[in-house]
């Protein structure tokens, strides 16, 4: 499982120029599956959202976390994710998760999100998504759920 997690001050995902999910500050998450992902990848990397650190406090330093500053999460699905570009100019997305493995996963990790307390709005599985952003800082931050230690 892969997540670009961007610090935004907002966010907004349209398909067709109709907003289908928006968000004031907070978390744009693009993520991706593959077919070995499972319930603990989706635990790890929630756990990590939840809880990472990277909101400045009144003292200027990255130490809260999205809860303590009342953020929201703007979750898209993003297969791109997983482009191999090994050979030639032509990216390789075979290490992607088939489409219907990576929906289930991609919905429960959304729901995981909203049970932990967050105010989640998504994209659309599948769909042709066109992602505004402000972001904030910029902070962008790489989360790979096989790559732990």
């Amino acid at each position: 499982m892969r997540v670009v997690l961007q610090r935004t001050n907002q966010a907004q995902v349209a398909i067709d120029s109709n907003v289908v999910g928006k968000i004031e500050h907070g978390f744009l998450l693009l993520v991706a599956f593959n077919d070995e992902d499972e319930r603990e990848d989706l635990e790890y990397t929630v756990h990590k959202i939840v809880n990472m650190r990277i909101f400045t406090d009144d003292n200027g330093k990255m130490n809260l976390n999205i809860q303590q500053t009342n953020g929201q999460i703007l979750s898209v699905s993003q297969f791109t994710l997983f482009a191999s570009t090994k050979k030639g100019n032509r990216p390789s997305f075979t290490n992607a998760g088939e489409p219907e493995h990576a929906k289930k996963l991609y919905e429960e990790f959304n729901d995981m999100l909203v049970n932990s307390g967050l105010k989640v709005e998504t994209g659309e599985f599948g769909a042709d998504m066109q992602i505004e952003l402000e972001n904030d800082g910029p902070v962008t931050i790489i989360l790979d759920s096989k790559q732990r230690e």
